[in-house]
């Protein structure tokens, strides 16, 4: 299956892209998108636990099954003032 993965701030940076449409296998979750950008930097690995899922806009745990076609858009911790 195929998903638009959608990297934002400090993600997007260490990834070198904003957005890609990744290959995935049938039965993929959620945590299966954190597990591609790992293997393309293995720097990810620190940043997973902080992280944050949304599959087409929403945010979802990481065992979210995901489908053909989703969007999933990976969110690092924010702050603000």
């Amino acid at each position: 299956m195929k998903v638009r993965l959608k990297l934002f701030s400090v993600a997007r940076d260490l990834a070198g892209f904003h957005e890609l449409e990744v290959e995935l296998e049938q039965k993929a979750r959620a945590s299966s998108v954190l597990d591609v950008l790992v293997q393309r930097n293995p720097h990810f690995k620190d940043w997973k636990p902080s992280l944050r899922i949304a599959v087409n806009q929403e945010y979802v745990h990481a065992d979210h099954a995901l489908r053909d076609g989703d969007e999933v858009a990976i969110i690092p911790p924010v702050s603000g003032g």
